[in-house]
């Protein structure tokens, strides 16, 4: 890191976020955002999770004036345009995987950088497309009981069993789909004084 560059602060407590951000080896802290992720009325899921990647920054700014701070949320979006969040429970995890046997997913990272001492910040969403196969009841319960995906988006955890539930999946960057994106982040980081390789 440069010496100039600001303190680096993850809006989030996600485990697997944390664990990607780890990879770029550079030194930050975690805060929980508080931020309600309802989707307003009539918002796309594009929208959604620009909103909420902004949203989960800016809270964490305010008592961080001097930080940089990298806020993401992610959702998958059906065929249908029904955006599925984190289930929660176990059921609702086996009815979100029911209804994507056999179809084409999208997933959306939103990502942002705010860097709070300029009042600045840089927005992306990079798009992940997962084609399913077909998947029947018996294996649904099977991966939901043993993977526990109640906190992933879609109820697809792929850097685990989550993959075996897969035909394809086509990104620009592999670890979107994981939750956040580090080919962009990294450039953004780039752009804000953090000396990456």
């Amino acid at each position: 890191m440069s010496p100039s560059a600001p303190p680096l602060i993850l809006a989030s407590t996600s485990v697997y976020r944390r664990a990607l951000l780890e990879r770029l080896q550079l030194p930050f802290g975690c805060v929980a955002p508080e931020v309600d992720e309802a989707a307003q009325e009539n918002e796309s899921p594009e929208a959604l999770v620009r909103r909420l990647s902004l949203a989960k920054a800016q809270a964490v700014a305010s008592a961080h004036p001097d930080a940089v701070i990298i806020g993401g949320d992610q959702v998958a979006v059906g065929p249908d345009q029904r955006v599925l969040g984190k289930p929660g429970t176990v059921e609702r995890a086996c009815a979100q995987l029911s209804r994507q046997s056999g179809q084409v997913v999208r997933f959306l990272s939103g990502l942002c950088v705010l860097d709070a001492a300029r009042g600045s910040h840089e927005l992306a969403i990079v798009t992940t497309t997962v084609r399913f196969r077909v998947l029947d009841d018996a294996a649904i319960r099977r991966y939901v009981a043993r993977d526990q995906p109640l906190d992933c988006a879609g109820a697809l955890r792929s850097e685990a069993l989550g993959i075996t539930l897969c035909e394809a999946i086509d990104s620009d960057d592999p670890t979107a789909l994981m939750g956040l994106p580090l080919i962009r982040l990294a450039a953004m980081l780039r752009g804000a004084g953090y000396a990456l390789p």
